[in-house]
């Protein structure tokens, strides 16, 4: 094996939790050449990384543009690939690269499997997505490493995060909260008010200063948020970087979220972690990295399916109540004191 290509074409959580497994085989093979193809827009997750010799980034263009990849890939002529994806487009990917030994996922026991010369296969039980990702090391004879993520931050990134911080009027003499209310689908999201109210009472009795984290889809969230909350928390969403984010969020006290890739940042930079967890699971997508309490309640999605939720006030987010992340927080606030001292 001299250079091997790793295939993970999904979202900014999901290339973080590669991370591992990238490593692991750049400490077992520093001579291997490491490309990673990804999705465009989860790229600046990689940048700096220096187990990666190369990335891929994957667009979503013409066929014209479809056909130069394809060239592109094979004139590289790589060896090995991984494909962590578990995805139809991806299999054809690695199988038309014409790498001699291809290694993907076919759980869902369709076509794609036909495009890889090694299928892993399940383990029985739930695993988490690292522990999933790190069984593609066995066909190399690879032992897996540490499976924290890892997520490079430099001085200028860093700085670039102080500016907007000050831009934002953020106080440095005071500690920051992050919050972040927004989801990919709706029945990942804790509501609103609530995170409204949870600002309220973070800064009445802590006085943190409250931020309030998302994309540019969120942002009309955090303005609802804002306007609910009397004290008034500082709206960052749409206004940061992978990096910026990273940065300011390796800068805060708490951060507290659902299951997103925001929630896989915060805790790869070390940043306490209250994860919110409703239809996913904590044992598959939990955060990996900092201090972390996870309140999930286990509810049998399957009666009713996600997007189909049919429990209202009683669904799996909605039951997670304001005094329970309350509590979360203070328990973590109170480790992270005792292990400063």
């Amino acid at each position: 094996m001299r250079s091997v290509l790793i295939i993970k074409l999904r979202y900014i959580g999901d290339v973080l939790l590669a991370t591992p497994t990238v490593r692991a085989i750049k400490a077992a093979r520093p001579d291997v050449r490491v490309t990673m193809m990804i999705n465009r827009g989860t790229e600046d997750v990689l940048s700096g990384n220096p187990d990666m010799d190369d990335i891929v980034v994957l667009d979503k263009g013409s066929l014209v543009a479809q056909w130069r990849l394809i060239a592109g890939l094979r004139r590289r002529r790589f060896d090995t690939v991984i494909d962590l994806t578990d995805g139809d487009r991806s299999a054809f990917l690695s199988w038309i690269s014409g790498a001699p030994v291809r290694i993907g996922f076919n759980d869902e026991h369709r076509w794609r499997g036909r495009c890889y010369t090694q299928v892993i296969q399940p383990v029985p039980g739930m695993r988490h997505r690292i522990d999933r990702d790190l069984e593609v090391l066995k066909p190399i004879n690879i032992q897996a490493g540490p499976k924290d993520l890892q997520l490079w931050l430099t001085p200028e990134e860093e700085g670039s995060a102080d500016q907007l911080l000050d831009q934002l009027g953020v106080q440095r003499s005071q500690s920051i909260v992050m919050l972040q209310p927004g989801a990919r689908y709706w029945f990942k999201a804790w509501p609103p008010e609530r995170f409204a109210e949870l600002a309220d009472r973070l800064m009445s009795q802590y006085g943190y200063q409250v931020l309030i984290g998302g994309s540019d889809q969120d942002i009309d969230l955090a303005q609802q948020i804002q306007q609910m909350a009397k004290s008034r928390p500082i709206i960052m969403a749409g206004r940061t970087t992978i990096k910026q984010f990273a940065a300011i969020a390796k800068k805060s006290a708490l951060f507290i979220g659902g299951d997103t890739g925001a929630m896989h940042i915060a805790s790869a930079v070390g940043t306490p972690v209250v994860a919110l967890f409703g239809p996913s699971s904590p044992r598959e997508w939990g955060p990996h990295g900092g201090p972390v309490e996870v309140l999930y309640k286990d509810l049998d999605c399957r009666s009713c399916f996600h997007p189909t939720c049919t429990r209202g006030e009683q669904n799996c987010m909605r039951l997670i109540t304001i005094d329970e992340v309350m509590m979360a927080a203070a328990g973590l606030m109170g480790r992270t004191r005792l292990a400063t001292r």
